[in-house]
C-alpha cells in the first residue's frame, strides 16, 4: 500500500475543517448510514458512522482514505467500498479507536488492502 489510509485523497473534495457528522455515506452499492463523528487529526483522519438498521445499529469506522468523494451540497460522502466489506471490517471499538495504535494499523490494514 502507498497511500496513506488516514489521509483524504487530494480529489476527494473534503474542504479541511468541515464537520462531515450528520452526512449521509454512500458505498459503491448502497447506503451505509450516517456520519455519527468525524475526527481530522493530521495524519489520522476518519468517521464513524452509525449504520442504523442495515447491521443493527451498529458503528463503523471508515479511514479518510476509503472516502472516493464529498458532495457538500448534498452532504453525502462516496466510500470506495462494497457494503459486505464495510460489514467484514474489524469491529468497532468506540475505547480504542481514538487512543490505541494497534487498533488502528488493524483497521488501517484491513481496508488498505482493497484497490481504490
Amino acid at each position: 500500500m502507498t497511500e496513506n489510509i488516514w489521509v483524504y485523497a487530494p480529489t476527494a473534495g473534503y474542504l479541511t475543517g468541515t464537520d462531515l457528522a450528520g452526512y449521509k455515506v454512500e458505498a459503491t452499492d448502497g447506503s451505509v448510514g450516517k456520519v455519527d463523528k468525524h475526527f481530522d487529526e493530521a495524519g489520522s483522519a476518519y468517521v464513524i458512522v452509525d449504520t442504523g438498521i442495515w447491521i443493527f445499529g451498529k458503528h463503523v469506522l471508515l479511514p479518510a482514505g476509503t472516502i472516493s468523494s464529498v458532495d457538500h451540497e448534498l452532504k453525502t460522502i462516496f466510500v470506495a467500498r462494497t457494503k459486505d466489506e464495510i460489514k467484514d471490517a474489524p469491529e468497532f471499538d468506540k475505547e480504542k479507536h481514538s487512543t490505541d495504535p494497534e487498533y488502528h494499523r488493524k483497521v488501517g490494514g484491513y481496508y488498505g488492502g482493497f484497490a481504490v
